[in-house]
């Protein structure tokens, strides 16, 4: 009987002892909360303030028919040059990992030129193109001509930003997928094809909806660094959300409020593209929140246990 009290008491005095060792580590995170929010609090308020902000004119110009305008372009030429850059990547990815030596090296060779230089130089190289090359021409080799287009009529600020930000995002793309495809165990496209699975089904079935759990984390950074990284093209004469503003701002001269209506934009957007971000992680993670007893059902009634 005492010996049931002793153990009783022991294991007391231990939840005692674990309590007061975590209470120090309880307040210590209060107190830096606390130091956080009270920061916080003092920079929205200092902000909220200053009159060097001009929230007013801020807020006259934030719904702008121009400002608008440049936030879909914005868009445009995210979702565009994403999607593009996302196929290129795709080809780029296979080419990576096949066994032909020579798509391997190409693959290798674009990906180091376009992860190895700024995109600003990109897209500044490419439309300053003509400088090079005055006439873009398709015809035989050492034969005749069939046409013939000026480069500036083909290299416009849209053409420049587009081709500019797809060929770079490819790049990083192609990295992202072929990390995810090697993430999945080769054995299974082996097996899948041992029952009689076609290569194509058991990529489309198999390999790639276990390769997206490793894919759509970095794609979504991609794409939220693919949305701030169309403020580039303003310096090509893009009709952007930034280049909006600063047209708008070179005319009244009120660079603070219009830069920070941008940043509110920019904000704005990259909010909704994580949450979408994260519902998409989710949706292709379920299968690690599945309870164990269901995981145990399914094994017994495979195994004949069940009915």
């Amino acid at each position: 009987m005492s010996t049931g009290t002793d153990v009783h008491g022991a294991t007391h005095a231990a939840a005692l002892d674990v309590r007061l060792a975590r209470t120090p580590l309880d307040k210590l995170q209060i107190a830096l909360w606390l130091i956080t929010l009270t920061g916080l609090v003092k920079l929205l308020w200092m902000m909220a303030h200053n009159e060097a902000f001009q929230w007013s004119v801020a807020g006259h110009w934030f719904s702008a028919h121009s400002v608008l305008q440049g936030l879909g372009v914005t868009l445009g030429l995210t979702a565009v040059s994403m999607v593009l850059g996302s196929l290129l990547g795709l080809v780029l990815a296979i080419a990576r990992l096949s066994t032909s030596t020579l798509f391997k090296s190409i693959a290798a060779l674009y990906i180091w030129f376009f992860r190895s230089t700024p995109v600003l130089v990109q897209l500044i190289f490419l439309y300053n193109m003509a400088t090079l090359f005055p006439q873009v021409s398709v015809g035989i080799p050492f034969g005749p001509t069939l046409m013939t287009w000026k480069t500036n009529d083909l290299i416009t600020p849209l053409t420049a930003a587009i081709v500019g930000l797809t060929l770079n995002e490819a790049a990083y793309m192609a990295e992202i997928i072929r990390g995810g495809l090697l993430a999945v165990d080769a054995r299974q496209l082996e097996t899948a094809q041992a029952f009689g699975a076609s290569h194509w089904c058991a990529l489309r079935r198999i390999i790639i909806p276990q390769a997206m759990r490793s894919i759509v984390p970095p794609t979504g950074n991609q794409l939220i660094s693919m949305l701030k990284a169309t403020s580039l093209v303003s310096v090509i004469a893009m009709g952007d959300l930034l280049h909006s503003v600063q047209t708008i701002y070179n005319r009244t001269f009120e660079v603070i409020p219009l830069l920070m209506v941008a940043v509110a934009w920019y904000l704005v957007l990259t909010s909704l593209l994580a949450w979408v971000q994260a519902a998409i992680e989710r949706y292709y993670s379920r299968s690690d929140h599945r309870p164990a007893h269901s995981d145990a059902k399914a094994s017994a009634s495979h195994e004949g246990v069940l009915p």
